[in-house]
């Protein structure tokens, strides 16, 4: 008459407890097959194709890398402020820089004069002390042909840009050039100077393609005559005459650009960072970027020490002096008895002409940008 009913709680109980241990089989079932299947995708994986790369796709790999560096940002290094020369203290970070010694038969000895000349008299004021220093004996002509490659970029203590360490693939010379920003080591650079190589002939059949040439030589950290660079490029280490060294944008990132070739002439117009435009020779080098540390302007020294360790010694103003040692001094309080500003030896310092006459530059094709045009143009 009456059927025994199960409670619905006991029902689901057992399905979970069924079902729990159903997984556990399927799981020790599926357990080696998955094994097998992660060893067989292990054994399918494509290493990088690093080694047979064509000169287009090297070409390509090394113009993305440079991209990347382009758009990274410096680190600036800041330290708790234990003491206030910590706490204004600020500086680039650069983690390619070389940590150890430099190349030491590329070096010369700085010999310190604390601005005195051979008798003893100081000729240029407020220098002096300092800490030891070692010049790099920098290649600023890069007459040597062949393929370059960068060893390691390292820190200069006489420049404020850095300096890369070369060796020459073809004869193995060791040399210092100055590094643009973007190199790296490991980077390949070469210098056209004395003309273009044979092997680069081969490659375009034994006569000038210029799709070919301006791919190859159109590099960052390339040396070229002015009369293979395209105009409008932005370049650095610009020579003056065809076998001189460069002489202009050779600081911490400063560049100039071609704004113009003049072949009947046998000059180049190069509009320069001050904004000055002016003649150089045709055949006259210049490196392809910008010079390397450009955020070497945002750092900060944070106390008088460090420029001390640099070798500058305390500037005095004028009007802190004797009426003997300068136009401005002497007197009550700050004044400086109604004069213009003028330099020690009584040069008015704004707004007065130095250069007149025989003394122009004929090489200046427009003057630099002065006035309220040219600090907005700088700053």
């Amino acid at each position: 008459m009456f059927r025994f009913i199960r409670p619905l709680w006991s029902v689901q109980r057992n399905c979970i407890r069924f079902s729990s241990t159903l997984g556990e089989s399927s799981t020790a079932v599926e357990t080696p097959v998955k094994q097998e299947l992660l060893s067989r995708t292990s054994l399918l994986t494509i290493p990088p194709r690093d080694s047979d790369l064509t000169a287009l796709e090297r070409q390509d790999e090394i113009i993305k890398r440079r991209r990347k560096l382009a758009k990274t940002v410096v680190e600036i290094k800041k330290f708790k402020p234990r003491s206030p020369g910590r706490r204004w203290f600020r500086a680039p970070i650069y983690p390619y820089l070389w940590k150890g010694s430099p190349y030491f038969p590329l070096t010369a000895a700085i010999r310190a004069t604390g601005g005195r000349n051979n008798t003893g008299h100081i000729t240029v004021r407020f220098r002096g002390g300092g800490h030891k220093r070692r010049a790099r004996i920098v290649d600023f002509k890069r007459a040597e042909a062949g393929k370059q490659k960068v060893l390691r970029i390292e820190y200069d203590p006489t420049r404020t840009a850095h300096v890369a360490l070369m060796k020459n693939l073809d004869t193995k010379k060791i040399s210092y050039y100055l590094a643009c920003d973007g190199m790296r080591a490991g980077d390949i650079v070469e210098s056209y100077r004395t003309g273009i190589p044979e092997d680069l002939m081969q490659e375009m059949g034994g006569k000038i393609d210029p799709a070919i040439l301006s791919a190859r030589t159109n590099q960052k950290g390339n040396c070229l005559p002015l009369r293979m660079i395209p105009v409008g490029a932005v370049i650095h280490a610009i020579g003056i005459t065809r076998d001189g060294a460069a002489k202009f944008c050779r600081s911490a990132g400063t560049y100039g650009r071609l704004m113009q070739k003049l072949p009947e002439k046998g000059k180049a117009v190069v509009k320069l960072q001050s904004g000055e435009q002016r003649y150089v020779h045709l055949d006259a080098c210049a490196t392809l970027g910008i010079v390397s540390n450009i955020d070497h302007q945002h750092a900060k020294w944070g106390k008088a020490g460090r420029s001390r360790h640099r070798g500058f010694r305390p500037r005095v103003r004028g009007v802190a002096m004797n009426k003997c040692d300068h136009p401005h001094g002497g007197g009550r309080g700050k004044s400086k008895s109604n004069k213009l500003s003028m330099s020690p030896w009584g040069v008015l310092a704004k707004g007065y002409k130095t250069r007149r006459g025989k003394h122009q530059n004929n090489m200046k094709v427009r003057d630099r940008p002065r006035g309220k045009a040219g600090k907005g143009m700088r700053g």
